[in-house]
């Protein structure tokens, strides 16, 4: 797994990729919203304020208001790597919100994705 990639990575180049999966199942962009603003605590405002500064998936997770003490309940396999065994924090909350994208994607029900 290349860190030093993840860290650097911008998320607003992301951001629109994890739409356009999550519209091609049928889905939309404001669950895609509501799964981030589970997981980091961002909101439509403060989400808009990352993607406008074009930060860093290491600034957007270091800034987000609050991790859902929940996000410890993500488990499974992303990209050939089972999330709840990443060491490093930040790869592990990146692929935390992979997860949960994929699982939106997949028609997973909404209470389930946000570990109710």
């Amino acid at each position: 797994m290349d860190k030093a990639r993840i860290y650097n990575m911008s998320f607003a180049g992301v951001y629109p990729m994890y739409i356009q999966k999550a519209e091609k199942k049928g889905r939309t962009k404001a669950e895609v919203d509501t799964v981030i603003f589970w997981l980091t605590g961002y909101d439509e405002h403060t989400l808009q304020q990352q993607i406008d500064r074009k930060t860093t998936f290491e600034t957007f997770f270091a800034e987000a208001p609050r991790m859902n003490p929940d996000a410890s309940k993500i488990t499974g396999v992303i990209c050939g790597y089972r999330v709840e065994e990443i060491e490093d924090k930040l790869v592990q909350q990146v692929r935390y919100l992979d997860k949960l994208v994929d699982e939106l994607a997949k028609g997973k029900v909404m209470e389930k994705i946000l570990r109710k």
